[in-house]
């Protein structure tokens, strides 16, 4: 413990970008508020070494406490706007192009329920097609499946 309030400045630039670490790599900025913290132990540990900040652990705790709170209070609009940017994308499927045999006839706009690679579909399309008829997979959602004549 004496050695880290020794070297107080490098103590605090390794423990934020320790944190800053966390943050990035575990949390995946789920929470900015380790991202805080490790930016103002890091800015403080440079404010030690310039001397504008005394190397004295009191000080140096006040002063990541009032550095964190400013980076959070100038910062946490963007960061906030970052996060929740999320792009809706429609998953694909591997199963689009495979082909099969209808067991029951199917009517335009309804679903019918298809046995297909051991899973209990809903299957429809936007034309009806008879029993027996093969079938192309044109898309895939949860459960369901939209179909065309192959």
């Amino acid at each position: 413990m004496d050695y880290l309030i020794e070297h107080l400045a490098q103590s605090l630039i390794v423990i934020g970008l320790l944190l800053l670490a966390i943050e990035v790599l575990v949390l995946g900025f789920s929470t900015f508020f380790l991202l805080f913290i490790g930016v103002g132990a890091i800015i403080t540990g440079g404010l030690i070494i310039v001397g504008i900040v005394p190397s004295e652990l009191v000080f140096a705790c006040f002063s990541v406490a009032v550095i964190s709170a400013l980076v959070a209070i100038f910062s946490w609009r963007p960061l906030k706007a970052m996060q929740s940017h999320v792009e809706v994308s429609k998953p694909t499927s591997d199963m689009i192009g495979n082909r099969f045999i209808l067991s029951q006839q199917l009517i335009a706009g309804q679903y019918a329920a298809q046995k297909y690679s051991g899973v209990e579909w809903q299957v429809t399309a936007t034309t009806s097609i008879d029993k027996g008829a093969e079938v192309e997979i044109v898309s895939v959602d949860v459960g369901k499946m939209v179909v065309k004549t192959a």
